[in-house]
C-alpha cells in the first residue's frame, strides 16, 4: 500500500470514530462553556439570583442547585407541585426541566418559554452548577 492511501485510510477510519462517538452520545460533540452559560443566564436575572449575596427574588436563588432537592430552599414559597416532584437537581433534570418547565413540572409557578436549545442549556448548567450553596465558586 502506498503512503498516500494508507494516511487515507488512516483519516477515513479516525473520522468513523469521531462519527460514531458523537452520534452515539450528542453531548460529546458540544463541550460546556461557563462564560457562555453566564451570558445565558441573563435571561434568569429577572426572577433569580446566583452568587454571594444571592437573594430569592420571583423566583429562589440558584446557589448549590447541583445536588438539592426540588422545592427546598428557605425562604421561598413554592408551588405544592415543585415541593412534591422528587426532582434532585443533576444536569440530567436540569436539562429536562429548562427546556419545557411546565412540563417536566405541571403546577410550577414557573412560567418561562424554555430554552430549547441543547448546547445553551449545557452552557448555563455549567454556569449554575459552579456555585456551592453559599454562591462561591467551587474549587
Amino acid at each position: 500500500m502506498n503512503q498516500g492511501l494508507a494516511m487515507r485510510s488512516l483519516l477515513f477510519a479516525g473520522l468513523a470514530v469521531i462519527s460514531i462517538t458523537v452520534s452515539t452520545n450528542p453531548g460529546a460533540a458540544w463541550a460546556q462553556d461557563v462564560a457562555a452559560g453566564e451570558k445565558s443566564f441573563r435571561k434568569c436575572l429577572p426572577c433569580h439570583a446566583i452568587g454571594p449575596g444571592a437573594q430569592n427574588k420571583v423566583g429562589p436563588e440558584q446557589n448549590g442547585l447541583d445536588g438539592r432537592k426540588a422545592g427546598t430552599v428557605a425562604g421561598y414559597t413554592y408551588s405544592e407541585a415543585n415541593k412534591n416532584s422528587g426532582i434532585v437537581w443533576n444536569e440530567e433534570t436540569f436539562k429536562q426541566y429548562i427546556v419545557d418547565p411546565r412540563a417536566k413540572i405541571p403546577g410550577t409557578k414557573m412560567i418561562f418559554p424554555g430554552i430549547k436549545d441543547p448546547k445553551e442549556a449545557g452552557d448555563l448548567w455549567a454556569y449554575i452548577k459552579q456555585f456551592d450553596a453559599e454562591g462561591n465558586i467551587k474549587k
